[in-house]
């Protein structure tokens, strides 16, 4: 289904510039008009990766479960990617600290290669801030080389609203507000991530 009113009208997102709306404004525009099957999907468009419950109520949740797949490609690709990019930083952050009576987790997946790159170049960074803004341009690039060709189709619409919440992440990386909301910023991206056999706290 094609969105060209909804998407001709949007400003075009430049990575770094001040976002021209809030990414809330634009669900609200979404919620107007797509239709019922595309805008559920809608929840999918999240720069997190989404926790997957276990079969067993006991084991609570976890990330080393494969996502359930949408039927947007688009969206399975960023899911794909940024789960995989998680659980890399996990892993190398368990190397790297190897606590005492912590298990590994499980081996985290090797696809897609870029976001087991981006992984590993944004931990050997000694400044959690421009680790954060490499990941976020990393995610940038992502959407724009995966979103298609169809510019008014629905996968436009959700990069778009991924784009925004990049843009307003981006805008509270401001030095004045101090080193230390970065790397709390940092540190919770680190511990997203399972510490045993894939299994997050909870």
């Amino acid at each position: 289904m094609g969105y060209y009113y909804l998407i001709a009208q949007l400003p075009y997102l430049i990575y770094g510039q001040e976002a021209p709306m809030s990414s809330r404004a634009f669900k609200g525009l979404c919620e107007e008009a797509l239709s019922p099957a595309d805008r559920a999907l809608l929840k999918y468009c999240a720069l997190e990766a989404e926790e997957v419950l276990s079969q067993n109520p006991e084991d609570g949740l976890l990330y080393g479960e494969p996502l359930p797949r949408t039927s947007s490609e688009f969206l399975d690709r960023w899911r794909d990617w940024e789960r995989t990019l998680r659980l890399n930083l996990a892993r190398l952050r368990f190397t790297r600290l190897k606590r005492e009576g912590d298990r590994a987790p499980a081996d985290p997946p090797d696809y897609p290669a870029d976001a087991v790159t981006a992984a590993k170049a944004a931990f050997a960074m000694d400044s959690p801030l421009e680790a954060e803004l490499f990941l976020d341009k990393s995610r940038w690039d992502l959407i724009e080389s995966q979103q298609g060709l169809d510019y008014f189709d629905r996968n436009t619409v959700y990069a778009y609203l991924l784009k925004l919440f990049l843009l307003e992440r981006r805008s509270l990386f401001r030095p004045e507000e101090g080193f230390a909301e970065y790397k709390g910023l940092y540190a919770a991206i680190m511990e997203a991530a399972p510490n045993v056999e894939g299994k997050t706290d909870v």
